[in-house]
């Protein structure tokens, strides 16, 4: 049987989540594929929960690094487009 990678996991997954997001989508990638090979029975799978939670972090930092790229994209977006909605409001007045 291979060794487990739980620890390494829940280190890229907590990383991820307070650091560097693609961090959390390795944490994410590795952790499914750990889990795959648990259940084949090819992997000890003592490092279950360590593996379980550092993808679950990962999906999180990945899921709020995103929400955060769009929620930025669209402040530039407004930050672009309000100015001139001002100036053609008042040119109407």
């Amino acid at each position: 049987m291979q060794p487990h990678k739980g620890t390494m996991i829940l280190t890229f997954g907590i990383l991820g989540l307070i650091v560097c997001f693609p961090l959390g989508i390795v944490a994410w990638v590795m952790g499914n594929a750990d889990l795959k090979e648990m259940d084949a029975g090819t992997m000890d799978p003592e490092g279950r929960g360590l593996t379980q939670a550092g993808k679950i972090l990962g999906i999180i930092g990945t899921l709020l690094a995103t929400l955060g790229f769009i929620i930025g994209f669209i402040m530039f977006a407004l930050a672009l487009i309000l100015p001139a909605l001002v100036r053609t409001s008042s040119l109407l007045i």
